[in-house]
């Protein structure tokens, strides 16, 4: 009998789990139940802090129910869910008085309620409101407690949240009893807010039961004599485990609308809120009184703490208060890369404006970008990468074109805003605000008619110091970007309690006791010293070879003398395949020597049959000597126990972070495409990372600089989406994913033999949203990352010290140091342009020749050169005679406004050396010539570092279509013939 009764129990456990769930309390709960072991419990309170109450309440349960049971274990658990405060959990459970459905249902109304008005709820006078419902009973004394606790630290709104959260839970009943409190407490607008009766001395109000609902088609009919009923249809009830109190972590708990640190998710965000308030955390609102009063500041809060959401709240209340003043406003958001637009514009501001403002999104990528004049006319808001912006201010600038200028805007949010120094596209932008700034000054002194500026409000997790060693240069870096930025203020604050720090190890690793793969490409490196009679003076494979291996090449390139060139740039490939054994397999090395020496031999056969293209005989003795080592170096990479102590780390650091927790969600941040290719592959083909759920994929940079390539922005997003919808579950990346992306459940970062600046060193941490998040650093032999990382960390010391001493400063004092700054840089950007002026002036009548790199063949002039967009193209028909084209299979189609690159690449017909790519531009080939290629003579002399055209300080003609055309029609028409 007592198995039967048992089974029964467990079953309406089972049956009202979902609602059971919701109502408890697993900490209190776990504190009176001692029917559970103590391992049990601290794993169900790790999952409250990992997952939150909702998920750790489903483990509680499920550890109640887990066979065998003690004698009496049913009624220990209602006895626990009553002494911790849960008694309406224990009613849901009581057999001999099930709960009234109709009265549940009731109950969850009043709850949907409470989340509906919780923004304007959390005005109340919470000390005194906690009081009378511990007087009623409501709250436990517990609850009581913790409401005053959150109360004096985050201040009146955080301890009504809290008080919210508590009262909610209680045995139906609570709500009218709520209502009265705010009645007899002074809060008569909050009272008629949650359904109250505006005559004071009329019954409190309450919300209809089922038993009175209409059905739909009366409701429909009567909704305009049903205000309340309104309220609560209109808003969709959330699933299940969706409980909008508990489905959160327990540090991290809010009411809906109000801001999570965490979520910034465009995937979580898709439907985006319903409504348009916008609830600030107190800190948030802290740092953000100074923009709503109208003036430019720095707001300077952590990665993961809502500055975006901060920036939507003042964006929307900038544009209330013009539309309130009967003006138009205008806002811009500028961001750096383009995954952030549509991260920006989904996630946030796109779901909390569209109800009231028009928002839209254009990037590089976006058709619209050609339209962006008409976009910012008929739009509010608008989000879009810095460069378009910048590329519309020149239009209107120069008035070739209609564009835009900053007159036309009202506020302009600047998103990682340390960027706004040098020579970066943000400070392009303020430079053009800080000029009409001082010029404004100047014409309100003469009484003239001044142009509006817009407000301007600069967003980072970190100004960094600038490579400063001491706390002055530290003040004066980020006074300058203050300075750039206009900001009248940095506002920086302690997050208290919702300061996230994720758990940071270091990983150091141990040189291999045997390297027979290293030594054996050492030898061959040894080899080419040899022939090429080189004796470098540092440790092989080391970043001082590398130096010493490009200058050497420079050097013989600029002397004609290919027998020391061509063994420097073998030597350089050698260098770079020994710090990839030391990073990922030794396989992957050996396949990237492999793949360049095919290249290389490529270069050497010609697509026409009757072309010998001559291979040297130091080439010879280069294909030879890799050769005959080939065999032995790809029987070495195949011992593992000769694989590098880093992966070995990396492995286990994988391995640990999937087995310990229950979704499993991170990034590794690596040093090259190449490297992130590669152990993407080795973690895809391992099977022990199959075995724990492991779901990886690459993300690398969009740009073609380097030999990898590159990914397009369209991919790059494709792989985002996944990673936030959790089909790839490990990301590995390169740092063009450090700054700015938000994945709420990411939970661990490792930075793998990767180091850079104080600045990528938070941004990287910061990728660990979740709560329990984690940051290793794996070294990696010859990096110095356990020591870089050091000086990071004294250098955010110095940063967060040159803040607060900014903060300080009279604002008198601060003012002058500012206008200092802002009068140094205009000078200097108008002595920077009045040099510029004067190279092109000079330069435009020097001489410029061109020869092969590799063979020193006289290849073209500057005469033979004009200018298609940002191209270098040889318009000269004697050029044509020189080069073949060969097929390039790394080389992507890319669209632009006026030009398409082919697959096609330009080699030199002696020698095979690369010289360009062949574009389509208006329906005419063109060989677009790279200038690395070429050893460049100038004015006479051999230039020995001329690795782009910055490099080369002369201008070219814009390109003739019309000469060039009519040519290349001629000769087609004689080939019709």
């Amino acid at each position: 009998m007592a198995s039967d009764s048992d089974e029964r129990k467990e079953r309406l456990i089972e049956d009202v789990r979902p609602s059971l769930r919701k109502r408890i309390r697993v900490e209190r709960v776990l504190d009176q139940l001692h029917t559970i072991e103590n391992d049990q419990k601290e794993q169900i309170r790790q999952k409250a802090r990992s997952a939150g109450d909702l998920e750790a309440a489903d483990h509680l349960i499920s550890a109640v129910l887990r066979k065998p049971r003690d004698t009496g274990w049913f009624q220990a658990f209602v006895d626990a869910l009553i002494h911790s405060g849960c008694k309406y959990a224990a009613d849901c459970i009581q057999p001999d008085n099930p709960v009234d459905p109709a009265e549940e249902a009731e109950n969850d109304y009043c709850v949907k309620l409470i989340e509906i008005l919780s923004p304007s709820l959390m005005d109340m006078k919470t000390e005194v409101v906690n009081l009378e419902c511990s007087a009623k009973e409501l709250i436990t004394p517990d609850d009581v407690e913790k409401i005053k606790t959150t109360t004096a630290i985050e201040g009146n709104r955080g301890g009504a949240r809290e008080l919210l959260r508590s009262i909610v839970r209680g045995r139906p009943g609570w709500f009218s009893q709520f209502l009265e409190i705010l009645r007899g407490t002074d809060h008569k607008h909050l009272y008629e807010l949650t359904g109250g009766s505006s005559d004071c001395d009329k019954t409190v109000g309450k919300l209809p039961s089922l038993k009175d609902e209409p059905m739909e088609s009366e409701a429909a009919a009567g909704s305009h004599d049903s205000p309340e009923f309104m309220v609560i249809s209109s808003t969709n009830e959330p699933p299940e485990e969706q409980d909008l109190y508990q489905g959160v972590s327990a540090k991290s708990r809010e009411l809906p609308d109000s801001v999570e640190p965490s979520t910034s998710d465009p995937v979580e965000a898709a439907g985006g809120p319903e409504k348009d308030d916008i609830e600030l955390r107190d800190y948030q609102m802290n740092v953000a009184r100074p923009a709503l009063e109208g003036k430019n500041i720095i707001i300077c809060l952590p990665t993961g703490s809502g500055k975006t959401r901060v920036a939507v709240y003042i964006t929307k209340k900038h544009l209330d208060h013009r539309r309130k003043e009967g003006c138009s406003g205008k806002v811009i958001i500028l961001v750096n890369k383009v995954p952030l637009v549509e991260q920006h514009f989904n996630a946030e501001f796109q779901p909390f404006l569209k109800h009231t403002y028009k928002v839209e999104r254009v990037s590089g990528d976006s058709q619209l970008k050609i339209s962006f004049t008409e976009i910012v006319k008929n739009n509010d808001v608008i989000v879009c990468t810095a460069q378009i912006l910048e590329n519309y201010l020149e239009r209107a600038n120069t008035g070739d074109d209609e564009g835009v200028d900053l007159s036309d805007l009202t506020l302009i949010v600047i998103d990682e805003c340390h960027h706004t120094q040098k020579g970066g596209v943000y400070n392009h932008i303020m430079m053009r605000y800080l000029k009409q700034k001082h010029k404004n000054i100047r014409l309100k002194k003469e009484q003239k008619k001044t142009r509006p500026l817009p407000q301007i409000l600069g967003l980072t997790a970190s100004p960094g110091v600038g490579g400063a060693t001491k706390m002055e240069k530290a003040e004066d870096h980020i006074l300058r970007i203050c300075a750039n930025l206009d900001a009248s203020k940095i506002m920086t604050t302690d997050l208290g309690q919702f300061k996230r720090e994720p758990r940071k190890s270091i990983q150091t690793v141990e040189d291999r006791k045997e390297d027979p793969f290293g030594d054996l490409i050492k030898n061959i490196m040894n080899d080419i010293h040899t022939h090429a009679e080189l004796n470098p003076t540092s440790n092989l494979g080391s970043q001082t070879y590398e130096q010493w291996v490009v200058q050497k090449e420079r050097i013989a390139a600029t002397e004609e003398n290919p027998k020391v060139r061509v063994c420097a740039e073998h030597l350089k490939q050698y260098s770079e395949g020994l710090n990839l054994c030391n990073t990922i397999r030794m396989r992957d090395a050996l396949n990237f020597l492999t793949e360049y020496q095919e290249e290389e031999k490529k270069k050497k056969k010609s697509p026409d049959a009757d072309l010998v293209i001559k291979t040297t005989e130091t080439e010879q003795f280069l294909f030879n000597l890799f050769e005959g080592k080939k065999k032995e170096l790809k029987q070495l990479s195949e011992k593992p126990e000769f694989e590098n102590d880093s992966l070995s780390k990396l492995r286990g650091k994988v391995l640990h972070e999937f087995t310990s927790r229950d979704k499993a969600r991170g990034i590794i941040f690596t040093k090259t495409r190449r490297s992130a290719i590669a152990l993407s592959q080795w973690i895809q083909e391992n099977p022990k990372f199959a075995d724990v759920g492991v779901k990886a994929y690459h993300v690398i940079g969009a740009g073609d600089q380097s030999v990898v390539k590159p990914m397009t922005s369209a991919e790059q997003r494709d792989v985002l989406t996944k990673f936030r919808d959790g089909e790839v579950n490990l990301l590995i990346a390169t740092t063009v994913a450090e700054e700015g992306l938000d994945i709420a459940a990411c939970n661990f970062v490792i930075r793998y033999g990767l180091v850079t600046n104080e600045i990528a060193m938070i941004q990287a941490r910061g990728r660990g949203r979740a709560e329990d998040s984690s940051y290793t650093l794996v070294d990696v032999k010859n990096s110095g990352v356990a020591e870089k990382e050091c000086v990071n960390e004294y250098r955010i010391t110095m940063m967060n010290k040159a803040i607060n001493k900014i903060r300080t400063l009279k604002q008198e004092d601060y003012d002058r140091r500012i206008l200092e700054y802002q009068m140094q840089a205009i000078m200097e950007g108008r002595m920077r342009m009045k040099k510029k002026q004067q190279q092109q002036m000079q330069t435009e009548k020097g001489e410029v020749k061109f020869s092969c790199r590799s063979c020193s063949k006289h290849v073209c002039t500057g005469e033979d050169i004009q200018m298609v967009d940002v191209h270098r193209v040889n318009v000269s028909v004697e050029f044509r005679k020189l080069f073949i084209k060969r097929e390039n299979t790394t080389l992507q189609e890319r669209h632009c406004d006026s030009e398409t690159e082919t697959s096609e690449y330009v080699a030199c017909k002696d020698c095979g050396q690369r010289w360009g790519s062949m574009m389509l531009y208006r329906g005419i080939d063109c060989p677009s010539l790279h200038v690395k290629n070429f050893v460049v003579t100038f004015n006479g002399k051999k230039k020995t570092k001329c690795t782009s055209w910055s490099d080369l300080k002369i201008k070219f003609p814009d390109f003739d279509y019309i000469k060039y055309g009519s040519h290349q029609l001629g000769e087609s028409s004689d080939e019709d013939d």
